[in-house]
């Protein structure tokens, strides 16, 4: 078995990590204590612990546990869940709903997703979901309504001393081994693992595995290939997009290419990027080429088709194209200081000859009335109290 499932924590005292969510007065602590449990989904990066939660919850619950990948499973695995289920319903009617715990659940697609609704509206299954994209964008509204989201974040460094700490102690009691790793080896497989414990585990016992004694020198001989430091969900996430974006924005297609060719390199889901590509042609082309959105979506649609690895060459075309461009922010700055108005002003009065007159009434209130086709281009069609306001000058 491997270490990492080994080191595997089973109680939500043994659990490292999120204290946001676990502990005295926290959202799960505070759900299991006063057993209030609901489906949810469990939104971060790898390595953080959310299989890990899933599977305490359903032992403190003594729920039934499965476990599904979206990556492989389909309707019928959960049809075969709920007919076991039922079945043992039917034997004992105190039996508690199991846990299905669906791993990348983002991999469902919208069928597969709106299959799984009834069952956890019923209350059939309990379901937790785990999944490194961005729920709001992978996961239907009707599933999202009904299940509560939460973020898990990077394990910190004190946190992953720990684990290297356990890994120690379980190879002294069960093995009888003592490894000893010096603070700079601790200190580069912290930094090395990036947030990630499974990460640090699986380092820890390759090494250990081919060389005995874990050191630097023998961690950097066990990896097998030069790994770039990239977590989808995190810090290396957000500056590698900033940096794409920015320099798309300057012009500099070079740049542009090099930082899309970092993320389709260490495994970025390229609707994400493509999805970046069309707001940052309204955002920042706008009018200066209408043709980029156009553009833009087009790369979005053929990456959706497409898949890697051949979607890399429709992200190419479509960032040198946009990196290209010439940029005007004016439709995207007047939109939103008209959207400073609203939350400023709330919903002000519409001049009347631009409302709505269907009915008898209106048109005697003056709805409608003096309303040209082809106005005065001059004219203003604001509030009053916005009618000297020009968001484009």
């Amino acid at each position: 078995m491997p270490l990492a499932n080994i080191l595997r924590p089973n109680s939500l005292d043994e659990y490292l990590g999120q204290p946001h969510l676990i502990g005295p007065g926290k959202p799960i602590t505070e759900s299991l204590k006063r057993n209030l449990v609901f489906s949810m989904i469990f939104w971060g990066p790898p390595g953080v612990g959310k299989t890990t939660l899933a599977r305490i919850i359903a032992k403190e619950q003594r729920r039934e546990f499965y476990e599904l990948s979206a990556v492989s499973a389909g309707k019928a695995d959960i049809r075969v869940i709920i007919e076991n289920e039922r079945k043992q319903k039917r034997l004992d009617q105190s039996t508690l709903a199991p846990v299905l715990f669906l791993d990348e659940i983002h991999r469902f697609n919208k069928a597969q997703q709106d299959f799984l609704l009834p069952y956890v509206e019923t209350g059939e299954l309990l379901l937790i979901g785990a999944t490194t994209e961005n729920p709001s964008f992978e996961i239907i509204s009707a599933l999202l309504s009904r299940t509560k989201v939460y973020t898990l974040q990077q394990l910190n460094h004190d946190e992953l001393y720990k684990v290297i700490h356990r890994s120690q102690d379980y190879w002294k009691d069960a093995e009888h081994i003592s490894i000893k790793i010096d603070k700079n080896t601790k200190d580069w497989l912290v930094e090395y693992s990036a947030g990630d414990a499974r990460k640090l585990l699986n380092t820890l016992e390759h090494t250990k595995a081919l060389y005995d004694q874990i050191t630097i020198e023998n961690i950097k001989a066990s990896l097998q290939s030069n790994l770039i430091r990239y977590d989808k969900a995190g810090e290396e996430h957000y500056d590698t997009i900033s940096a794409f974006i920015k320099s798309m924005r300057a012009s500099n297609s070079s740049a542009a290419l090099y930082y899309l060719a970092r993320m389709v390199h260490a495994g970025e889901d390229p609707k994400f990027i493509a999805r970046r590509m069309v707001v940052f042609a309204s955002e920042d082309i706008g009018l200066a080429a209408p043709t980029a959105l156009v553009v833009a979506n087009e790369v979005f649609r053929a990456v959706e088709t497409i898949g890697y690895p051949e979607a890399q060459i429709n992200l190419a075309h479509g960032v040198a194209y946009l990196s290209n461009c010439k940029k005007n922010r004016s439709a995207y700055d007047a939109y939103f200081a008209a959207l400073d108005d609203v939350k400023k002003h709330g919903n002000l009065p519409i001049p009347l000859h631009l409302r709505n007159a269907p009915t008898k009434l209106m048109k005697e209130l003056g709805y409608g009335k003096g309303y040209e086709m082809y106005p005065d281009s001059k004219e203003s069609l604001l509030p009053e109290k916005l009618k000297d306001k020009n968001y484009f000058s």
